[in-house]
């Protein structure tokens, strides 16, 4: 069973979401329950998907018919295995396997699925009553962030479909979302999100740190740290808070503590102008410029950027890899992306 928190439940359909087969029988009907179970884990920022053995017009249909079809992200629904499906949907989602919840009726469709990937956490119909209690899906604060996070993923699939079909030159299709990252000093009101991006972000966050509401709001005090956060908005509404970067500040150096993204925005370059903002703030004050990063099986991404903007490895002191910047070039942000920098 999965240690870590679910950031999205996978419901089969027959005789799970609903009662009876849709293929035999049209007149299905909802689980009891299961509407305010859907409704009020996408209030904690938990997202749904469907991986279900049907007719992918007839089932979305039904959906419709029963007010729900908006809750769920990329529905895998044809003749493929779950475990096909689970894949498929936390691939497209971007997030680890072992952050889905699998939930089935049959025993057969469970065991396969924990044969394939044992990290899920498969529950069954049956159970759905007890969902709501289980520590995975409570998470310790809900923020503004958290309460809209399905509606930024929808956001997300209408910006995918965009430039799927857009013709030219990545930077080109870029430059048409009309882009503002904000880098800001952390804020109170930053504290209950900033602590909810170091439990939720594991691929792209450099050193795998978590750190509480507690512990943020130190580092945000201390005279000896600077913890920032960023935030994204395009002419498609609001990433929200995407990034947070924590240094420690000494006499002649800065150490990058801690850096991660949202893996929402891993391809709009982010972590790079992030990394160069640092880079001229410490240029321009005078500081050398390292960094801390400790490998593990997902975060490979945040090393190759921090390669991209010119850190070497300088030693390895158990586990932790340091790196450093010669800080020899200003850094220029890129000119499809506005870049606003709060004091």
């Amino acid at each position: 069973m999965t240690t870590e928190k679910i950031k999205c439940v996978v419901w089969d359909l027959d005789n799970t979401l609903w009662h009876g087969v849709l293929l035999e029988n049209d007149l299905v009907s909802l689980r009891d329950g299961v509407t305010d179970i859907i409704k009020t884990l996408d209030s904690r920022g938990i997202l749904h998907s469907i991986a279900s053995k049907n007719e992918y017009s007839q089932a979305m249909a039904q959906l419709e018919a029963f007010g729900l079809a908006e809750y769920f992200l990329y529905p895998q629904i044809n003749w493929n295995s779950k475990a096909q499906n689970l894949d498929t949907i936390a691939k497209k989602i971007n997030i680890g396997i072992d952050t889905l919840a699998f939930i089935d009726d049959q025993p057969f469709e469970r065991e396969e699925v924990n044969f394939s990937h044992a990290d899920v956490l498969c529950i069954d119909a049956a159970d759905i009553d007890k969902i709501l209690n289980l520590p995975a899906v409570n998470p310790r604060f809900l923020t503004e962030d958290s309460s809209r996070r399905r509606l930024m993923y929808l956001s997300d699939i209408e910006r995918q479909n965009m430039e799927n079909n857009f013709v030219g030159p990545k930077e080109e299709f870029m430059a048409t979302l009309n882009m503002v990252l904000t880098i800001a000093p952390a804020s109170v009101e930053d504290l209950k999100r900033s602590e909810e991006l170091t439990v939720r972000t594991n691929q792209l966050n450099t050193t795998g740190y978590t750190y509480s509401y507690e512990e943020l709001n130190h580092f945000r005090l201390s005279e000896h740290h600077i913890l920032l956060v960023a935030s994204l908005d395009d002419k498609y509404g609001t990433y929200g808070k995407i990034g947070l970067t924590l240094i420690e500040c000494g006499i002649d150096v800065w150490t990058i503590k801690l850096l991660l993204m949202s893996c929402r925005v891993m391809s709009r370059g982010v972590g790079s102008v992030m990394i160069n903002h640092l880079r001229n703030e410490a240029r321009n004050k005078g500081y050398r410029l390292q960094a801390e990063f400790i490998p593990n099986d997902r975060n490979r991404m945040m090393y190759m950027t921090y390669k991209f903007t010119h850190f070497k490895e300088k030693e390895k002191i158990n586990g932790r890899v340091i790196l450093e910047n010669d800080l020899s070039q200003v850094q220029k942000f890129p000119a499809y992306l506005t870049v606003n920098i709060a004091s």
